[in-house]
């Protein structure tokens, strides 16, 4: 049986997330959940996230979910999403500044308040709505979703990853960011899955049997 564990921290969209990855599932055991047996005994890992980091991180450190994470990444496949995502760089921007998990070298950067499109319109921050991700490499989390692949956004902050390598996906607002990474049995991305509708599913059913190879 797919034992999959979805973090619960108080922070993330989890009834979304767990109703998404329940129709994609077969043969799936899914638990909502901050209880670390629980956790560490988990075949994959979703690690989702909304609201302000200063308020994430203070309860991810509260519950020991920093010590689990970098312990799970040894061995099993982690889905990080939107602040999640963000969380698992080495620090943001946010909330005056705010030292993060650390899987990924980098930061997190907040949009510019006069950001401009294509027609001179004003573009609001935050950035929220369906965009383009471009696949920048391939992975087996992108199986069976075409490259250019609409998917939903919404966040005031995107990472600036220290190793472009670790680069997967990038869309753009209106210059281009990165919104999927991946580093060992980790893969992480800015945008919403669940509410992504077939691109999105499609992603939760790869992660569903992935290995965690690159």
């Amino acid at each position: 049986m797919n034992r999959v564990a979805v973090i619960d921290y108080g922070m993330g969209n989890l009834h979304s997330v767990a109703k998404a990855v329940e129709h994609v599932g077969d043969g799936l055991q899914l638990s909502v959940t901050a209880d670390e047996k629980t956790i560490m005994a988990a075949d994959r890992i979703i690690f989702p996230g909304v609201g302000a980091m200063r308020d994430c991180m203070g309860e991810i450190r509260r519950l020991g979910i920093d010590d689990m994470l970098r312990r799970l990444v040894e061995d099993k496949p982690i889905l990080g999403i939107c602040v999640g995502m963000q969380a698992l760089m080495e620090h943001s921007m946010e909330n005056n500044g705010i030292d993060c998990i650390g899987l990924f070298a980098g930061n997190v950067k907040r949009f510019a308040d006069d950001l401009q499109g294509a027609n001179g319109d004003r573009l609001k921050v935050p950035h929220m709505g369906w965009n383009e991700v471009r696949q920048t490499k391939g992975h087996p989390m992108w199986q069976g979703i075409a490259d250019n692949s609409r998917f939903y956004f919404v966040h005031s902050y995107f990472v600036t990853p220290a190793n472009p390598d670790e680069v997967m996906g990038e869309s753009s607002y209106p210059v281009p960011f990165a919104c999927a990474l991946a580093k060992r049995n980790v893969f992480a991305v800015q945008f919403h899955p669940e509410k992504s509708q077939t691109a999105g599913l499609q992603l939760y059913k790869n992660f569903l049997g992935w290995d965690g190879s690159c």
